[in-house]
């Protein structure tokens, strides 16, 4: 079984959530327990396996209880978010953590981003590394290099993960114009991992998705720690936690392995 703490028991969507996903995973056993700090706990000593929290909590709340007591498995840590409307999947990332990365934690943030993606997606990820520019068509700005850098590094040390960038958002997703904007690119057009250049773009990105879009969000998934980690959004439905109990069942299988 994969045993999932929540620290807020009384509420309602969480009630609802936790009741329709035991009918429907059967390796899922929820634990609920009254406090963030004793949920993060049941997760240091393993009496649990992952933690779904942040309904009732802000954001730095569960990031810094989790930093300080379940810690850290890389230097930087970071958020991304599933997003699903119809057959359409994205996984986005950084949304929720990193206000403005540095090189390395924009390095760091896209290779936790694509694991996640991994776990939850059923076709290989293809990363974009999201811009107001394609390839140059923006000229000279020190996001634009530090995006390059990183597709750089990644191309050098992880040549199996594709990916490339820098892309606006368009030439990304949509085949036209990715044949168009950067023909060639085993990515442009094809893409279903977006990174963002900063919090502000990947915050704005997901509500956008999520408000005007359609899309249920899924997250924020947190990156980087010793344990799989969701910090819910204080808007979160039902529907929501249901998503994010499944990812984080996921990555907890992939764990235990």
């Amino acid at each position: 079984m994969i045993r999932i703490v929540f620290p807020e028991q009384e509420n309602g969507i969480i009630k609802a959530a936790t009741k329709e996903a035991r009918e429907k995973f059967e390796d899922f056993e929820p634990i609920f327990v009254n406090s963030l700090e004793e949920a993060c706990e049941k997760v240091k000593n393993k009496e649990a396996d992952a933690l779904v929290g942040g309904i009732d909590y802000t954001s730095r709340d569960v990031i810094l209880s989790a930093r300080d007591i379940i810690g850290k498995k890389d230097e930087t840590f970071s958020a991304s978010f599933v997003l699903e409307k119809d057959d359409s999947v994205y996984v986005l990332g950084d949304a929720a953590a990193c206000k403005n990365p540095t090189e390395d934690q924009l390095f760091d943030i896209t290779l936790q981003t694509y694991k996640t993606a991994k776990a939850v997606l059923k076709t290989e990820p293809k990363v974009a590394m999201l811009s107001f520019s394609t390839l140059g068509s923006g000229g000279s700005d020190p996001s634009i290099m530090r995006i390059r850098n990183v597709v750089n590094r990644i191309h050098e040390k992880y040549p199996e993960i594709a990916i490339d960038g820098e892309l606006q958002l368009d030439a990304a997703i949509d085949k036209t114009i990715g044949d168009k904007k950067a023909p060639g690119s085993t990515v442009a057009g094809q893409a279903n991992v977006l990174i963002a250049p900063d919090l502000n773009t990947g915050n704005i990105l997901y509500k956008a998705m999520e408000r005007f879009g359609g899309f249920v969000a899924a997250g924020p998934i947190l990156q980087g720690f010793n344990a799989p980690l969701s910090d819910l959004s204080r808007g979160s439905s039902k529907e929501d936690v249901l998503k994010v109990i499944e990812i984080e069942l996921k990555l907890a299988r992939l764990n235990a392995a």
